[in-house]
């Protein structure tokens, strides 16, 4: 197996398997063992890792909420970067490449799996768990409801894909929560958004001045709460604080990171899951050395990935290539 580092200064270990077919086998992690015929799990195992899937990197933002809330977990994430982006596709695509990745990470034995996208959570997070009902499946949507709650204007305003945007777990939360309190919601899509983060968004480009000027149309327009609906999107939050600070706008800025991070807490000890700390730990080992790695498995390798993880985590990369792949 190639092996490949990058040194830069870090504070997570990341492992990345990359993959451009459909040969998982590489990446498989011991865990627990599942009955797959039954649906049931035959053991749980408190060790078993966790699994995250986006449709690219952008879903990275909710694993670094988790790591830092959850430190002695194991991870796996699924990148469907062959697929990606999910927001423009219709629903019965997004179905069909979201259980495909729940399936696959199922048969990793993750104990719990986070679906760290708002457009599949919005068109298939139901779907995914009720094909596996004994297993815990997380969801993303937009931190609409505590915006609504903190806003004084009674405005605010979701960055967010197009199937995010028009997809019912947002449009539900509108409606249960938004419209009985008379606040309005304003929706916005910008299709560049993404691919600024992807590209490490410089900020002298055109997307990083229509996001500046947009700030300022929500400000003109009352918008005093502005949820960050894309897991690519909290990646640019300093960026957006910034602005906000320098063009002296009244504006808050909320992302769903912290929220899942909590409920997988939450579902990890009520189903007695949670991972155990590692006894007998070398006391003068860092907290970098002791937390254990992300694994990455991609369905499509870009050269650039593996400089725009190291970017975005912003820590040190030991990366991990599939047998079969070739430069």
């Amino acid at each position: 197996m190639k092996v490949a580092a990058s040194a830069v200064t870090n504070t997570v270990n990341t492992y990345l398997i990359i993959s451009d077919n459909n040969t998982a086998e590489e990446a498989m992690v011991d865990s627990v063992i599942y009955n797959h015929n039954k649906g049931t799990k035959a053991d749980p195992d408190r060790s078993a890792p966790i699994g995250l899937f986006d449709s690219g990197i952008g879903g990275l933002s909710v694993y670094l909420h988790l790591a830092q809330q959850l430190p002695n977990e194991r991870y796996i994430y699924y990148a469907d970067t062959l697929n990606v982006p999910y927001g423009n596709r219709d629903s019965d695509d997004i179905k069909t490449f979201t259980l495909t990745a729940v399936e696959w990470l199922y048969q990793q034995g993750c104990k719990l799996i986070v679906i760290a996208c708002n457009s599949a959570s919005a068109y298939a997070l139901q779907t995914a768990r009720c094909h596996y009902p004994q297993l815990p499946i997380v969801g993303l949507v937009p931190a609409l409801k505590p915006a609504v709650l903190a806003s004084k204007s009674s405005h605010v305003a979701v960055l967010a894909t197009k199937a995010t945007l028009n997809g019912k777990l947002l449009n539900d939360v509108i409606a249960t929560i938004a419209s009985p309190s008379a606040t309005r919601v304003t929706k916005y899509f910008d299709p560049q958004l993404v691919p600024w983060v992807e590209s490490g968004m410089p900020e002298n480009s055109e997307t990083a001045q229509n996001l500046r000027q947009q700030l300022q149309v929500f400000a003109k327009d009352g918008v005093d709460q502005l949820v960050l609906g894309c897991t690519h999107y909290p990646f640019f939050k300093d960026f957006v604080m910034q602005a906000i600070e320098s063009q002296r706008l009244s504006m808050q800025v909320v992302d769903s990171g912290q929220a899942i991070a909590e409920r997988v807490k939450q579902l990890l000890i009520a189903n007695n899951l949670s991972a155990l700390p590692i006894d007998g730990l070398d006391a003068s080992l860092s907290d970098n050395q002791i937390k254990p790695p992300l694994i990455f498995y991609a369905t499509k390798y870009d050269k650039q990935m593996d400089l725009l993880l190291s970017r975005l985590l912003g820590e040190q990369t030991h990366l991990q290539y599939h047998p079969h792949f070739e430069y």
